[in-house]
């Protein structure tokens, strides 16, 4: 942002002296940015040896670049005439744009290179965690299972850690919901490595205590395959994961090029059209075939299936005619065609949503008591092996109705990250129960050994764990059906202590009674329904990479958590979050005012006026939602005040916000249009345009892996200390 502003400044014939000094202060502050980032570069260069060379010359250049900006931007002295032979940015402005390229370059290089090693350490992890495996597969005495054990235990910590944060930079939500599908099943399975262990030690002869380690050591090597594929954005063998595609995505798409027909009428066949509806029809008969599906949807969604065709060949006919001859009435016929189809699409897509989640809370409700697991227990520690068998066989059913309600959840889930969700569950299932029926046969043959019941108990724990999860699913599901965008953690950021707040011990977390959230509940109401009209309007803009509508999606998101919060529900839990939540909502609005005032620099519409007074007056909402966000309070009544002005305020926010994303898109579509409402860019921002695609900026950059984990090398602080 220093080096945008020293690029962009304008040329004058008179320059005060505030002027010099404003453009010498910035020249200078870049210097003094780059000298300590180099530092943290040179010092991981001196730890990473394979790496020293590339990193050096890369730390060398950026050195190089901020110093030759600093030396452009000394014009302090310009008034005086012995420094008319001095070149400086107002002689020399192609200069600073090298300069400043050069830096952008090579600070990019430092952070790629930096990225390889935190990669490289979480593969040097996992093949410690695999070689430790290894080792724990073979052992044969307790006293040296023990010893190996405590050595995997930390090994798994560390390697916990690392993935945790890479997690978190992660900026692929399909990435990060892979990651963390993985890391669950490696934190689960650590304890059933230790019990299923342990028992086949016990009872060494055991086939069904083999078969039950065996399965956790196959699961935990697949869970580490799938991390390291995700940190390395690869796929063993080469091969690329196509995910089957989903009915409502398959919808969504379809939709969308049906609408697209009011735009251009030759941009898609009709073949092309028709074989997208035979793929969502075909995927319905995930739900037609399915036994566990009522009667009355499975007419329904065959009904609708039947009409879809019937709509989409009304369509066809008009639209053929339409790109013959383009007459009022054609084109009246051809809008009430598009919207035929787009609601009988709504219709099917509503009916299989019903079909799903009306199963899913069905089967949870019936198996909530856990009666299948207890008998179990119970057969097995009596040694009853033909009980065992009959439960076994209940347990397989229960199994098979579960993963066929994720794969139905799956094609309903709205969101990706969701979809891998579902996925998991089902492979959590598909593998859980097996096991459990190993569990439960071992300790049947051996019903006084503790250990066999001790790992019997671990296995239910994680099936009924997963259950668990399954209602919180589906949840999200119907919040995403329902308008309701699901809570973005990445935007959380909640704070670690001694991190990120050296007051937050002194602070007592304190959690919302039922009064208070009785009191707050019509201010939580209108701020949800806030960021479902946030949502519907940058649903509309083409450009979904779009800086003002990714700045606005993530407002919506957090706005989002804290009407949740208002409820007692979702990842805020206390007060001291939510405020902690305030004060990044109000910095992610000051990023949207600044996108919005270079938007305007843009604009020359009638307009422009209004547009830079909804922005200023955003800035002025987020600097007083940071000071209310910082305030000290104490005592109850006092915090609630703070929490009722937080919501207050952010509402306040989302409401302006409500009136800036269509006003941008319209200046947009004018443009668009031809109406020429935006100027041309000018040559600086092309510099950037065209470095940006191989050389992302450093504050970009910086949200993935950046500044925060150099420093957290310059300060020898590892990643084991995040907990």
């Amino acid at each position: 942002s220093q080096i945008t502003t020293l690029i962009n400044h304008k040329d004058k014939p008179k320059r005060s002296d505030k002027t010099l000094q404003a453009i010498q202060r910035v020249g200078q502050a870049v210097n003094l940015a780059v000298g300590r980032f180099v530092t943290v570069g040179e010092a991981i260069a001196n730890e990473n040896h394979e790496l020293k060379e590339e990193m050096s010359v890369a730390c060398i250049e950026a050195r190089r670049a901020g110093e030759t900006i600093a030396q452009l931007t000394d014009v302090a002295s310009l008034d005086h005439p012995e420094s008319d032979s001095h070149i400086t940015i107002f002689t020399d402005k192609t200069g600073v744009v090298k300069a400043a390229r050069l830096l952008l370059s090579s600070v990019t290089k430092v952070l790629v290179l930096a990225d390889r090693i935190v990669i490289k350490q979480i593969i040097t992890s996992r093949n410690k965690v695999l070689a430790t495996m290894e080792q724990l597969e073979k052992v044969s005495s307790f006293q040296e299972f023990v010893q190996i054990f405590s050595q995997f235990g930390n090994e798994m910590v560390e390697f916990a850690h690392l993935t945790g944060d890479r997690q978190n930079d992660l900026k692929d939500e399909k990435k990060k919901a892979r990651m963390a599908a993985s890391r669950a099943v490696l934190e689960k399975c650590t304890m059933m490595l230790l019990t299923a262990s342990k028992t086949c030690l016990r009872h060494p002869d055991c086939e069904s205590a083999r078969i039950n380690k065996d399965g956790v050591f196959h699961r935990m090597r697949l869970a580490l395959e799938q991390v390291i594929e995700i940190v390395t954005d690869s796929r063993a063998n080469g091969e690329n994961e196509m995910a089957p595609i989903s009915i409502y995505s398959g919808i969504r798409e379809f939709k969308n090029k049906v609408e697209g027909l009011r735009e251009n009428l030759y941009f898609l066949s009709k073949e092309n059209l028709s074989t997208m509806l035979e793929v969502i029809l075909e995927h319905t008969e995930d739900f037609t075939d399915s036994a566990y599906t009522s009667h009355e949807h499975r007419e329904h969604i065959l009904e609708l299936s039947k009409q879809a065709k019937m709509e989409l060949e009304q369509l066809v006919s008009v639209w053929m005619q339409a790109q013959n001859q383009k007459t009022k009435d054609l084109m009246e016929d051809l809008e009430v065609a598009i919207l035929k189809t787009c609601q009988c699409m709504n219709e099917l897509k509503r009916e299989v949503h019903s079909a799903a989640t009306s199963l899913a809370a069905d089967l949870l409700k019936y198996h909530t008591d856990h009666m299948v697991l207890k008998a179990l227990k119970i057969t097995g520690v009596e040694g009853n092996l033909e009980a065992v068998a009959e439960y076994t066989c209940k347990l397989s059913e229960q199994k098979e109705q579960l993963v066929e309600m994720c794969r139905l959840l799956r094609h309903v889930s709205g969101t990706e990250p969701l979809e891998i969700t579902c996925i998991h569950a089902e492979d959590t299932f598909q593998v859980t129960g097996p096991q459990i029926i190993s569990a439960a046969e071992t300790l049947a043959l051996h019903p006084s050994s503790k250990i066999a019941k001790e790992n019997l108990e671990v296995f239910c724990e994680a099936w009924e764990s997963q259950l668990s999860d399954m209602s919180m699913l589906l949840r999200e599901i119907n919040d995403v059906f329902e308008g309701r965008r699901g809570e973005k953690r990445v935007y959380l950021s909640l704070p670690r202590p001694g991190k990120h707040n050296a007051n937050l011990k002194a602070l007592k977390p304190v959690k919302l009674d039922t009064e208070e959230q009785a009191k707050i509940a019509k201010l939580g109401l209108e701020l949800h329904l806030l960021t479902s009209d946030v949502d519907s309007e940058t649903e509309k803009w083409e450009d979904q990479e779009n800086e003002i509508v990714q700045h606005g999606q993530g407002m919506s998101s957090m706005a989002y958590s804290m009407y949740l919060f208002t409820r007692g529900e979702g990842l805020l839990k206390t007060t001291q979050d939510l405020f902690h939540q305030a004060e990044i909502f109000a910095a992610e609005g000051t990023k949207l005012a600044s996108a919005l005032h270079a938007f305007s620099d843009q604009v020359h519409d009638d307009d422009k006026p209004l547009l830079l007074l909804e922005a200023e007056k955003l800035v002025s909402m987020c600097k007083q939602l940071q000071i209310t966000a910082k305030a000290s309070v104490q005592g109850k009544s006092a915090t609630f005040t703070k929490v009722d002005a937080c919501i207050l305020k952010t509402r306040n926010m989302m409401t302006v916000l409500c009136q800036l994303l269509p006003l941008c898109c319209k200046l947009l579509r004018k443009n668009k249009a031809g109406n020429g409402c935006l100027k041309p860019a000018p040559p600086w921002r092309e510099d950037r345009i065209r470095t940006g695609t191989n050389a992302p900026t450093p504050e970009r950059r910086t949200e993935t892996f950046g500044i925060k984990s150099l420093e957290n090398h310059v300060t020898n602080m590892t990643f084991l200390e995040s907990k």
